[in-house]
């Protein structure tokens, strides 16, 4: 099914959309098997927050903004899966942000590493990094091709996007020294647990969100980000997370009791 064929009316039309530009992705060899796999876990959380974005997504969104309004140096890292769902937004985050877009994949290939710059050009990408040998240097402590990173990007970069990651190299980012940013709709995941800063919500919902947000505080003095930055804690962010999911699933609980009830 492709996006267009996806009715409006559908109950689950914005789950069937994304599903149907990752498929597309698959099919354009920007997203690999282990990418849809992925994107199934992903989904099992978003209907466990409710699939809405939530307060404390939102203050984490707005903690992200400030930090690239602060960054010296940022580099949104960019996978087949955040390709083929935002790559709109990956661009105008990048420009109004001046953050570098670098494509690091855990299975790489020359075809499709082009493949995914192609789409970020076509989406009004300039400049994009980490493409073939231009992803010569490499992070300590990560088996994968994670590790491979472009020397004018990630390496040097003092704050560094990572949407829907995996949780080895996000650990080894955090322990040199740099900000760790990253959309995760599961909490107790390593990445989540590892990063700077963590918003568990859709990556569809959370990048036009933080566009928006990076706007917003664009004009903001340096002491305001600073104090954004400074009063966020990811870990009571986490904790959020995980106490909505369950303060939701025992109403679903006390709910599904309450409709037994009925039925006797």
């Amino acid at each position: 099914m492709d996006e267009e064929e996806v009715s409006p009316d559908h109950p689950r039309a914005t789950s069937l959309r994304i599903r149907a530009k990752l498929t597309h992705g698959f099919k354009i060899g920007i997203t690999s098997a282990f990418g849809l796999f992925a994107h199934g876990r992903g989904e099992a959380f978003d209907y466990l927050i409710g699939e809405e974005t939530t307060e404390n997504a939102t203050r984490a969104i707005r903690a992200a903004a400030a930090s690239f309004l602060l960054a010296r140096h940022s580099v949104l890292s960019v996978n087949g899966n955040v390709a083929a769902l935002v790559p709109q937004e990956l661009v105008e985050l990048s420009t109004i942000t001046a953050s570098k877009l670098e494509v690091n994949l855990y299975h790489r290939g020359g075809a499709r590493e082009e493949a995914i710059a192609d789409v970020l050009r076509k989406a009004g990408a300039k400049e994009i990094l980490g493409i073939g040998k231009a992803a010569s240097a490499t992070i300590p402590e990560i088996c994968s091709d994670r590790r491979r990173v472009d020397p004018k990007g990630i390496l040097i970069a003092d704050t560094v996007f990572v949407p829907l990651e995996d949780g080895d190299r996000t650990e080894a980012l955090v322990k040199l020294g740099k900000t760790v940013i990253t959309v995760d709709l599961n909490p107790l995941s390593r990445t989540a647990q590892m990063s700077t800063i963590t918003i568990v919500d859709n990556v569809v919902r959370a990048m036009p969100l933080l566009v928006k947000a990076v706007k917003l505080l664009e004009n903001e003095p340096e002491q305001t980000l600073q104090k954004i930055v400074r009063t966020f804690n990811n870990r009571q962010n986490l904790r959020e997370a995980i106490e909505l999911i369950n303060t939701r699933l025992i109403r679903l609980a006390e709910q599904q009791s309450d409709t037994d009830e009925g039925g006797d």
